[in-house]
């Protein structure tokens, strides 16, 4: 019976310290691997020891790291794939498996604390992603139930992160509500499984988006955390002195008017970017180390903070991201999130405890690019990028039968100089301005750069530099 009785306590104090430490105010980290020039594993896992990282969360359930993990006090967070859960919504054996075959191995010297099914899955829209949107609550619900099969479901919660566009409203805070294609059918059924299992709301939370796409009516140092700056909610009353509690606040809102005014938030994403492309505002060392060093000042601030919808309210945050990766997709800002470059180095200094104050840090570079850029820009072919990779590129580009390559013809007014760089930043500019508008990028798998040069002005540049093949070349690529 004292035996009993011994584990029953040891079990109890277990699982208090374990709820405990799930709602600490320790920094997590986003470690993602789209990079090719990435430390290993094992030396990114030391980075983030000695940056005194409290969590880290991963984008899939990588062998190696869970067992690198195993090593550190690191909670940990690992995802289910977005093209795994309709399997797993309609087959309990394969969830079955997916935990047997990442949880089970790893657990308990890993510290594997949430389980993630799927990433920002109702940020899209198409009918293949509606189905999906279907199958993300059953999927949740079949992996808690192999949690339970286990006996860790006191342990390991399961969520699923979500972007802001979830919401239809969003300002101000007090009339956020969730869009209506998907309020009722899958945001409903997925608080009440987080309100049964008592789990959190995992929310990608980006300020810097919100304003850079409205920066002259939105305030900076609003957006930072850095200014005397108040906004006060008329539906509420509530008095908000920046950006992210507002944007939280719209999704604590939103969730009360489902009827679920008391799940736990998680940031599962933030950060600001620390450059981006011409076209990107505010995307600088300056804001990036301004706004990560005051969020985690208030995340970790003795007592807490929480939002003015949540007074006091421990917040889990994860800031996006360890490293910059630049095999990423999209704009310029997309590769350039890192708290350190692909290197290990810091790209700022900052202290992810809280303790180091704002005068301690080293001047950081003044910067120009806080207001939006007004000129003109092209898309051109970057510098020193494999040229066959570029012949390859200009291929996709203009097989499209769009129209987008026909000046580069044969016999037309931009076949000549016939060079692949020339050919490539022509059809990339060509390529960008036709689509920019529906979403297309200057970025073609990183062969392409911004520029505020017109390229039809570097024409004479290339037949200028014959003798330098490093600018120019002749080549038997021809455009048909």
């Amino acid at each position: 019976m004292a035996t009993f009785v011994l584990s029953y306590l040891i079990l109890f104090f277990s699982l208090l310290f374990i709820s405990d430490a799930e709602i600490s105010s320790k920094i997590g980290i986003n470690y993602g691997q789209l990079g090719n020039n990435l430390p290993p594993p094992n030396l990114a896992i030391e980075m983030m020891n000695s940056m005194k990282v409290g969590r880290v969360k991963l984008y899939d359930a990588n062998h190696e790291i869970l067992s690198l993990l195993s090593r550190t006090k690191l909670q940990v967070s690992i995802m289910i794939p977005n093209n795994e859960i309709s399997d797993i919504a309609n087959n309990q054996t394969r969830a079955d498996q997916w935990i047997l075959n990442n949880v089970v191995p790893f657990y308990p010297n890993t510290m594997i604390r949430f389980i993630l099914v799927g990433n920002e899955v109702l940020s899209y829209d198409s009918d293949m992603d509606r189905q999906v949107w279907n199958d993300l609550v059953p999927a949740m619900r079949r992996i808690w139930s192999s949690l339970k099969a286990n006996n860790l479901q006191q342990i390991i919660r399961v969520g699923t992160p979500v972007a802001m566009d979830v919401l239809e409203t969003a300002f101000p805070p007090s009339r956020g509500t969730f869009r209506s294609d998907i309020r009722r059918t899958v945001v409903a059924p997925m608080l009440d499984f987080l309100n049964e299992t008592r789990s959190f709301f995992f929310a990608d939370v980006y300020p810097y988006f919100s304003w850079s796409a409205n920066p002259m009516n939105i305030d900076l140092d609003f957006a930072l955390f850095n200014g005397n700056f108040e906004q006060i909610d008329g539906g509420s009353g509530l008095v908000y002195t920046n950006l992210l509690d507002e944007m939280l606040d719209s999704l604590i809102f939103a969730m009360a008017k489902l009827g679920y005014p008391d799940i736990r938030l998680v940031i599962s994403e933030t950060g600001w970017p620390t450059t981006g492309d011409i076209e990107e505002p505010g995307a600088n060392l300056l804001n990036a180390a301004t706004y990560n060093r005051n969020l985690v000042k208030r995340i970790t601030a003795k007592p807490t903070i929480g939002t003015p919808a949540r007074p006091g309210v421990v917040i889990p945050t994860f800031i996006f991201a360890l490293f910059n990766e630049n095999q990423k997709s999209g704009p310029g800002t997309e590769r350039h999130w890192g708290l350190l470059s692909s290197d290990g180095s810091p790209n700022y200094q900052i202290d992810l405890t809280g303790k180091k104050s704002s005068v301690e840090y080293d001047p950081l570079p003044v910067v120009e690019n806080n207001v939006p850029f007004r000129g003109r820009l092209w898309c051109v072919a970057a510098r020193g990028v494999d040229l066959m990779e570029l012949g390859a590129a200009v291929d996709d580009v203009c097989g499209g039968g769009d129209g987008t390559c026909e000046a580069l013809s044969p016999g037309r007014e931009c076949y000549e100089p016939v060079s692949v760089y020339w050919h490539a930043s022509y059809a990339f500019s060509s390529y960008w301005s036709k689509f920019r508008s529906q979403g297309a990028n200057c970025y073609f798998n990183g062969l392409a750069e911004q520029t505020t040069i017109d390229p039809s002005e570097l024409n004479s540049l290339f037949f200028f530099s014959k003798t330098s093949p490093s600018l120019f070349f002749f080549t038997k690529y021809f455009l048909s």
